[in-house]
């Protein structure tokens, strides 16, 4: 069975915090021959990680690397490997996602609002210009 993955599936899966919910979601995930996560599912779930579960940065990145290293994974791995260089910084996962794409499509300088994210992804040598 091959399956796309939901973000609730994937919290339930790794937090194994609902008694029902939790074993179902992991049982599917193992007998899966294919589990594909869209980016959108991984940008929700470090959101919901961090600020519904207040796990801390560095726990996250180990969660979102256990799951991209499955065997039977799919995902944009250099896409996620953006978002998890900018979480390791400190920033957002959603941010170097979208910064990582953006250039991917063509974009050459991020630009936004949020100093913070212009600031982190500066660091790590993408183009970035902050409106202020």
């Amino acid at each position: 069975m091959k399956v796309t993955a939901d973000t609730n599936i994937l919290i339930r899966a790794i937090v194994n915090d609902d008694p029902r919910q939790s074993p179902r979601a992991q049982a599917e995930l193992e007998k899966a021959d294919l589990i594909a996560i869209p980016l959108p599912a991984l940008c929700e779930f470090v959101w919901v990680l961090a600020q519904g579960y207040r796990i801390p940065s560095s726990e996250i990145a180990d969660a979102v690397r256990g799951l991209i290293g499955s065997a039977n994974v799919v995902t944009d791995r250099p896409s996620v490997e953006a978002g998890l260089a900018t979480l390791d910084g400190g920033g957002d996962f959603a941010d170097g996602v979208i910064a990582y794409m953006g250039r991917s499509l063509g974009g050459e300088t991020f630009l936004s609002f949020d100093k913070l994210a212009t600031k982190r992804l500066h660091a790590q040598g993408v183009a970035v210009r902050l409106l202020a």
